[in-house]
């Protein structure tokens, strides 16, 4: 490890290399659990693969902003350590797969020389901060939410109060009422709005997709931009306390308000005030720095297809605020591009436009300022890298997570089916070349990565047994989700399950019904006109599965019959329950909490002592075998089973020593008892548990 222990400047990253180091030795040598070690590596980007004995490193790349260094930087990683390929995610990530385990801290230290980091790209913490990828272009924005968006993903990374929650947290911005950055899936969403000539924004808490969709709440029609951070920090208080955390499909912020309603969720906000130490976190926009576009003159071009040309710039150019600029969308087939065209792209963005791209939601690229008479230049080098295609972010435009290629949690192909509706579509309805309306999303299983639920015409990977159980590969086919603007969203119907070969079929029939009959409306405002039974009536018979052919048994893009094969999904990590293992970490939490205390971080240290206090009575209730599902829950049962019945003297109850966290504001003073505290509580429940196994 010696390679990069020197080269790292920031003590904080080395310190994390190192950790993720030290613990793969140490679960190679078999001493710490598969469980344990899990939660650790997906909190570093390090996610588990279909195929056995790679890894899947997911890089976090905030708001999508990318520099071209590193562009080049993740590029040099991805051949080093991978096969030199990239692939872009519905969350502004990039992904490279097929990595080895035991080379994982060297390629995390290699990225960061370029500060780029790896650092809660997966787990149970707040994921990427997504944000619409105009930002600081749109022209109908009110303000660049970038500094925004930035500050909170600066201020909550590495935080001690979101690193061990129930489950992930996902937070998103939107520049305009347009409502790009999709708030109202998100688990917090922000739209930006000037108020009385005060920045800020309208917040939506608690959406989500998966198997059950749920949509977002107005916590606030406007909150100033120096509350967003001090409200998020109350929002993951409270989630981490009375999150559900045993059962993973109802461990997500949209099961918590669900069941408890907003106003006894701001409630429980207001009851973490004193908590917080900062109430208000101003954010000071102007010291963000934008790229600067270069000042080039354009050079002399000649255009060889004029229509080609024209029909690009219809589809592929983005209007931009700052005169004489426009950006330039890439359709990026799948998400997925090469390390080659990555270096070229870098090279071309840095001589000609402003040193940065953006990754978007669609999992597709934009270059922001481009000077409109380079169009042409641009035209003809992005043509050599394949980066031409017209249709970005139309109809013909589709978007899907990777599926059964490398996913674990992969049902069927997402990848293959939805190359062949892409070329459906070209093929037989060019039309829809450019039609903004249709928005298309694929989805390999229920947890909707390929946001498939929230599409106008969404498809989810299944399977489908014939009456003599076979089992075949199958598409649910889910119609009527969409955007609406301003928070407010739609989200699709299960209309019918179709075998996976007659996907292109049941796409054929909504387009032309839809072509026939819909008489200028826009898809959602259709299908909400028309209802579900209707578009069931006309695919009704695309299910019947007593007359599959062998074809059908093949998926898309595979060669092969296909096998259901489903391992063990790790989109939220996993909880540990090992009592001994439990303790320890206890031990840990304390130490963190003293030596964030010694650098004066009194909130971050009082949070590490609730978190001992929590392990500390759940490894007790764990051996007793009971139920752990929330914090909350753990310290009420822990009060009934062990201090009410006098099996440990505490002085008080357990509820009055832990809950000081949320009476007392953040000081020197109470971090310091707060930590002595937790020593005795940690100290009294081994006692108690080394006579229990006495006994």
């Amino acid at each position: 490890m010696q390679s990069f222990r020197t080269e790292i400047e920031n003590p904080v990253v080395e310190k994390d290399i190192i950790e993720l180091a030290d613990k793969i030795a140490q679960f190679n040598n078999l001493q710490i659990d598969e469980e344990k070690f899990r939660s650790l590596r997906l909190a570093r980007g390090v996610y588990g693969q279909r195929q056995e004995g790679v890894q899947m490193i997911r890089i976090k790349i905030p708001y999508g902003k990318l520099k071209t260094n590193q562009l080049r930087r993740i590029s040099e990683v991805s051949d080093e350590y991978s096969r030199g390929r990239l692939h872009i995610t519905t969350r502004q990530d990039i992904q490279i797969h097929y990595v080895d385990l035991n080379r994982t801290p060297e390629l995390w230290a290699e990225l960061e020389r370029d500060d780029v980091t790896l650092r809660e790209a997966c787990g149970n913490v707040v994921r990427n901060v997504t944000a619409s990828e105009t930002a600081g272009i749109d022209v109908n924005e009110p303000f660049d939410v970038s500094p925004y968006a930035d500050a909170l993903y600066k201020f909550f990374l590495r935080n001690p109060i979101c690193q061990e929650m129930g489950r992930k947290f996902k937070v998103s911005f939107s520049s305009t009422d347009e409502d790009t950055g999709l708030s109202y899936l998100h688990d917090l969403g922000y739209i930006a709005k000037i108020q009385d000539g005060v920045r800020g924004f309208k917040v939506l808490v608690a959406g989500g997709l998966g198997s059950q969709p749920r949509h977002a709440e107005v916590l606030y029609d406007f909150l100033p931009a120096d509350k967003i951070i001090p409200v998020m920090e109350g929002v993951l208080r409270v989630f981490d306390r009375y999150g559900e955390r045993k059962s993973r499909a109802k461990a997500r912020m949209k099961f918590l308000l669900k069941d408890i309603g907003l106003e006894a969720f701001k409630e429980l906000i207001a009851q973490e005030q004193k908590a917080i130490a900062l109430k208000t976190v101003a954010i000071d926009a102007d010291a963000y720095v934008p790229s600067t576009p270069v000042a080039v003159n354009a050079p002399e071009v000649t255009i060889k297809d004029q229509k080609a040309f024209d029909l690009w710039k219809s589809t592929n150019i983005i209007p931009q605020k700052q005169e004489g600029y426009v950006a330039i969308g890439i359709k990026v087939l799948l998400g997925d591009f090469y390390t080659d065209k990555a270096r070229l792209l870098a090279n071309l963005v840095d001589k000609y436009a402003a040193g940065e791209v953006r990754l978007t939601l669609r999992q597709n690229i934009v270059i922001p300022f481009v000077k409109e008479d380079l169009l042409p230049l641009f035209y003809q080098e992005l043509e050599k890298l394949g980066f031409v295609e017209a249709g970005y972010n139309k109809a013909v435009d589709i978007t899907a997570c990777p599926g059964t290629d490398t996913c674990n949690l992969g049902i069927a192909s997402s990848t293959g089916i939805a190359e062949e509706l892409e070329r459906v579509i070209t093929a037989e309805y060019p039309q829809y070349l450019e039609n903004q309306d249709l928005v298309i999303k694929i989805s390999g299983c229920m947890n909707a990565c390929g946001q498939h639920n929230m599409a106008n015409i969404g498809f989810q990977g299944m399977t489908v047994r014939t009456p003599d159980k076979l089992v075949a590969p199958a598409l649910q086919v889910l119609l009527g989700g969409g955007n609406l603007g301003d928070g407010n969203g739609a989200f699709a119907d299960k209309v019918v399950k179709v075998p996976s070969k007659r996907g292109p079929e049941a796409l054929r029939r909504i387009l032309n019904d839809f072509e026939a009959n819909a008489n200028g409306k826009q898809f959602v405002d259709y299908y909400k006109e028309k209802g579900e039974k209707y578009f069931y009536d006309f695919l009704n018979d695309l299910q019947d599965a007593t007359n599959l052919t062998q074809e059908d048994f093949i998926d898309w893009g595979e060669e092969e019959k296909y096998v259901k094969e489903i391992g063990i999904g790790e989109c939220a990590g996993v909880v540990i329950d090992l009592i001994a293992t439990l303790f320890l970490e206890s031990e840990e939490k304390i130490q963190n909490a003293k030596e964030a205390l010694d650098n004066n971080v009194f909130s971050g240290s009082i949070y590490y002592t609730y978190q001992s206090l929590v392990n500390s009575a759940k490894a007790l209730l764990l051996a007793e075998n009971k139920k752990t599902n929330t914090h909350a829950g753990i310290i009420s049962q822990f009060d009934d089973l062990f201090v009410t019945t006098n099996k440990i003297d505490l002085g008080s109850s357990f509820a009055d020593v832990i809950y000081q966290i949320n009476k007392n504001t953040p000081s020197k003073e109470f971090a310091t008892k707060y930590i002595n505290d937790a020593n005795e509580f940690l100290q009294k429940v081994r006692a108690f548990r080394d006579l229990q196994t006495k006994a």
